[in-house]
């Protein structure tokens, strides 16, 4: 007797092969049948009408923390998710030493957007070794996960303090060495880092990795290439990059051996040049005997900006510190006339690329208070007039007003046709692989943890620009094959049973709203899927008709165990 028999379905298999109808059989978590079944079955699922795909695999989340407090990973899984990767940027809280757990949660804190009171109340902070840390969560979590080994946390641990103000010494790099090779060694699936301008931590400084020189960045990737199974992630910075930022990337594949990605590619209709002069990246690998991929966002990227977190706004010159002082100097300043002026001219200095962050007409409003209640959902712009303010001055008396709370939403300016036209274009490249949902960082920021749904909403349903086959092996087989991972991101016989059960008739995102549902009280933005109506993970059904079930069958995963080399 079969498990689970899924009935009626069009079976679209992950590797853009024609979608065929067929039922599929499912026995002790692999799928054993693919076609006409008669097999009785412990649990049936009438998919009559619907597509039956792999479940999506989604290269880089940020659920390192709230693995502890929320064992779903949401809203992952309800748009198809069943499995993540975590541990990325640099940014992993293993491996970690007791004095060390305030400084971590303070910078994820400031650098991802996760509320310092839900790290606090909701995480453990009780390992020390990364295989300690992967114990923990081994058989508690809804999907499958696995993390890599940040770049952050390894400094942090060896150099203590001096993570944040030089360079390592050879002793300290070699010590650095060691505990990525425990870190792999016990599963870690590889390393990430970042040289990202825009990551400062809670005191305003660059993050750890970012005093790296190249040599340990290299020394590092260098022992990856010892560990089967293992790849690489970077943030390498701002867009354009220098040819010194390809030449790096291209350096630590070929140290590594291992295929590296890198966060993020925007893509819009008006942006080709940029996006053509990113995917070089990749050309200058190849020339050099490595391989980077860009991973790409598969929609515009919208802002939810507020000065609570100040993520984003950071970048603006002189801000970082500002968005780093406590809640009551940061208010002060608002109050100030001739403080909030200055911020506003260093603000309206920003290079070119970054000024469109201080078009604070533009922004749509989020209020929170009594008297701000009343500007909700309008534009910053039109209350600045109908008060007859500037619209910087219209900005600081509403945040000020609701304690920084106010969120400031971004003009969405990709939904043009050419945008999502030249999507596809960059999708369809072999340089570039769809993900950078950054699920569980950014809380209240950003709602690209839908970007699943999004993606087969927008480019398949509504627009008609791919078929829903591509679309599924692009967040499927595709993502699978980058990390090498072992029987899953295809729907056949003898793979994990990961499945998704959506009606390609209303598939999308649903409304996006704030929720205030994480430790301590605090909110994130949050969304439901549209038409996803079953997830297996494993062959137990976690989500069933866009609701979460008690299962918590997801896998662990591990570097040579659960995943094979890939070759550059």
């Amino acid at each position: 007797m079969l498990d689970v028999r899924i009935n009626g379905g069009t079976v679209v298999d992950g590797t853009t092969a024609p979608g065929v109808r067929a039922d599929v059989g499912i026995k002790n978590g692999r799928v054993v049948a693919v076609g006409k079944i008669t097999d009785d079955a412990a649990e049936t699922i009438d998919a009559d009408g619907l597509v039956v795909g792999p479940g999506f695999v989604d290269l880089h989340t940020h659920y390192d923390a709230q693995a502890f407090w929320d064992t779903t990973l949401s809203p992952s899984p309800l748009h198809g998710v069943t499995t993540v990767f975590g541990g990325n940027c640099g940014f992993t809280i293993a491996p970690l030493r007791p004095a060390d757990g305030d400084y971590l949660m303070r910078m994820l804190a400031r650098v991802e957007g996760m509320p310092l009171e839900s790290l606090q109340l909701g995480v453990p902070w009780n390992w020390q070794s990364t295989g300690e840390y992967l114990d923990l969560l081994d058989g508690t979590l809804m999907p499958n996960a696995g993390f890599l080994v940040g770049h952050s946390a390894l400094r942090r641990v060896v150099m203590h303090d001096d993570a944040t103000k030089r360079e390592a010494t050879a002793i300290e790099i070699a010590a650095m060495c060691t505990l990525l090779r425990e870190g792999l060694a016990s599963g870690g699936l590889g390393f990430s880092s970042t040289w990202s301008v825009t990551h400062t931590d809670h005191e305003g400084e660059p993050v750890p990795s970012r005093h790296a020189s190249p040599e340990e960045l290299l020394a590092l990737c260098s022992v990856v290439k010892e560990f089967p199974g293992t790849t690489l992630e970077f943030i390498p910075g701002i867009a354009p990059f220098t040819e010194e930022l390809f030449d790096m990337m291209s350096k630590m594949s070929v140290a590594a051996q291992r295929p590296l990605n890198w966060n993020m590619l925007q893509v819009y209709g008006q942006n080709r040049a940029q996006t053509d002069h990113q995917l070089r990246a990749s050309d200058w690998a190849a020339e050099r005997g490595g391989r980077v991929v860009a991973l790409t966002l598969p929609d515009s990227f919208r802002l939810r900006l507020t000065f609570l977190s100040g993520f984003v706004l950071d970048i603006l010159p002189n801000w970082a510190k500002f968005v780093t002082l406590p809640v009551d100097e940061r208010l002060a300043i608002l109050r100030n006339p001739e403080r909030r002026a200055e911020l506003n001219e260093w603000a309206q200095s920003a290079p070119e690329a970054q000024r469109p962050i201080a078009n604070w007409a533009s922004y749509r409003l989020e209020t929170f208070s009594d008297s701000t209640l009343a500007y909700n959902g309008r534009t910053v712009g039109e209350v600045a007039q109908e008060l007859g303010k500037t619209a910087w001055d219209t900005v600081c008396d509403i945040a000020v007003a609701d304690d920084l709370r106010t969120g400031f939403f971004s003009a969405d300016r990709g939904q043009d046709d050419a945008s999502w036209e030249r999507r596809v274009e960059v999708w369809r490249d072999g340089r570039a692989v769809v993900g950078a949902s950054d699920a569980g960082a950014h809380l209240d920021m950003i709602d690209s943890f839908a970007y699943s749904t999004l993606m087969l909403g927008q480019a398949v349903r509504q627009r008609n620009l791919l078929p829903i086959e591509e679309a599924i092996s692009l967040i499927t087989s595709v993502p699978a094959d980058l990390y090498g991972v072992v029987d899953r991101g295809r729907l056949r016989v003898g793979a994990h049973a990961d499945v998704v059960v959506l009606d390609p008739t209303t598939i999308g995102c649903g409304p996006v709203h704030t929720r205030f549902d994480l430790p301590g009280g605090a909110g994130r933005l949050y969304a439901e899927a549209v038409g996803i109506e079953h997830v297996l993970v494993n062959g137990q059904r976690v989500v069933d008709h866009g609701k979460f079930t008690e299962a918590r069958p997801g896998k662990l995963l591990r570097s040579g165990r659960d995943t094979v080399t890939v070759a550059v």
